[in-house]
């Protein structure tokens, strides 16, 4: 079993695939302050290493379950990442920030609903934020997260990345 370095901590994560769900111990660098937005930054890994995963596999019939002692999951794999709740290490905004506005939206993610709000320029709105935004990762907030396959399993976290390029997005 892989024991982490004096340089490294540990951090409960939750990460979507197309079709997986996987909670586990991210193994990061200790200088990673902040972990709800590590996939935004230029030293995240090609893969990223989780200790004591839980797998939750989506396919042609029932879900399965899958446990390991360790995982790597290729960071261009990943949809969705968020710290396990009930941790959190803060909002990536100010709050008092001008000429933004709040969006609700929910985010297709595999076989998952991120149903929460998006942060826009109140002058473009979300179509041009949207198409002008070359950003890797999106931040959505106050997210609640489903799964039609899994009717019994929400989560409810204030703040989670999805990846633009491979969600789409649905407004009511």
């Amino acid at each position: 079993m892989y024991t982490p370095a004096e340089d490294e901590k540990l951090t409960t994560v939750m990460i979507y695939t197309r079709n997986a769900l996987i909670r586990g111990e991210a193994v990061s660098k200790v200088s990673v302050v902040r972990i709800s937005i590590w996939l935004r930054s230029q030293g995240v890994p090609e893969y990223l290493h989780l200790l004591h995963p839980q797998v939750l596999r989506f396919g042609s019939g029932a879900v399965k379950n899958l446990s390991y002692s360790e995982i790597y999951v290729p960071h261009t794999d990943i949809i969705g990442f968020h710290i396990a709740p009930p941790a959190s290490d803060g909002l990536d905004y100010d709050a008092d920030e001008k000429n933004r506005t709040a969006v609700p939206a929910t985010a297709l993610v595999g076989n998952f609903l991120f149903a929460g709000i998006l942060r826009v320029s109140a002058q473009t709105g979300i179509t041009n934020s949207l198409e002008g935004s070359r950003a890797t990762w999106l931040s959505m907030y106050d997210v609640h997260i489903s799964n039609p396959d899994l009717p019994q399993m929400t989560i409810q976290v204030p703040m989670l990345l999805v990846n633009p390029a491979k969600v789409s997005f649905g407004l009511a």
